[in-house]
């Protein structure tokens, strides 16, 4: 396990919004015991940062969510010194003070995905752990975003819980007002299990949610004219600001 005192070692887990972003660097296959990951490492320039980086969906986007080898994700980064992960996904708001092309770092989330391999415990080793994942995202490394977000000059909500489903398929209206009574203010496919194994692994992990779409019932276009019109946007704005966080950290 990594050490959380150690030196910060940064990585990028890059989603559906980042199918381009930065291809033509150098990279690596990083095989791991769970098997590849979704894609070979890259490596970002980052003033003084070599920041890692895996396109979660693959470099294709042809992996949907609930195929996607977390594990592997997170042990090739884990094998590399990577302890500080910032999880770049796209995310439907259901909270109505909230709109599409906007950026947030949630603090919460709930986990109604199933079948997906949640742990590195497998029964296979003697040092099981029951993680307490009462705050599921590092609370210094959220602050940190949000401090970027504000000398890059970016709107950034603060906190929210993230509802994570099984996908690919998106929502039904009455699923997205279920999720609304449970009291989720953001809707994607991605933070879990990554964030519990992102802890199970000792990283510090933290999501920048791209707001990309309205809920399904919430808007008044379709959800795809919603990605159409607000993806580039919001991935705009999160360039900004990932650029500010590893100027300053």
């Amino acid at each position: 396990m990594t050490s959380s005192g150690a030196s910060p070692r940064y990585a990028l887990i890059a989603g559906s919004g980042f199918r381009d972003f930065a291809t033509d660097s150098a990279s690596q296959q990083v095989d791991t015991r769970y098997g590849s990951p979704s894609s070979p490492v890259r490596e970002l320039e980052y003033g003084r940062h070599c920041v890692y980086l895996i396109a979660r969906h693959g470099e294709n986007l042809q992996i949907p969510a609930h195929r996607v080898n977390y594990r592997a994700n997170l042990a090739a980064l884990e094998s590399l010194g990577v302890n500080c992960v910032v999880a770049v996904n796209t995310v439907g708001v259901i909270n109505e003070s909230l709109e599409p092309g906007q950026l947030a770092v949630p603090d919460q989330l709930i986990d109604y995905t199933w079948g997906r391999d949640h742990s590195i415990h497998d029964g296979n080793a003697d040092n099981l752990q029951h993680i307490d994942f009462t705050e599921p995202f590092c609370a210094e490394l959220r602050r940190k975003l949000l401090t970027a977000a504000d000398a890059a000059g970016v709107a950034c909500h603060d906190g929210g819980t993230y509802a994570v489903t099984q996908g690919p398929r998106l929502e039904t209206a009455a699923e997205v007002d279920r999720l609304a009574r449970d009291g989720a203010d953001f809707v994607g496919m991605t933070a879990m299990p990554e964030a519990a194994l992102a802890m199970e692994m000792g990283m510090r992990y933290a999501c920048l949610s791209l707001i990309v779409n309205y809920g399904a019932g919430r808007g008044q276009a379709s959800i795809h004219e919603d990605l159409h019109a607000y993806t580039a946007t919001a991935r705009m704005l999160s360039m900004k600001l990932l650029r500010e966080f590893f100027h300053r950290v």
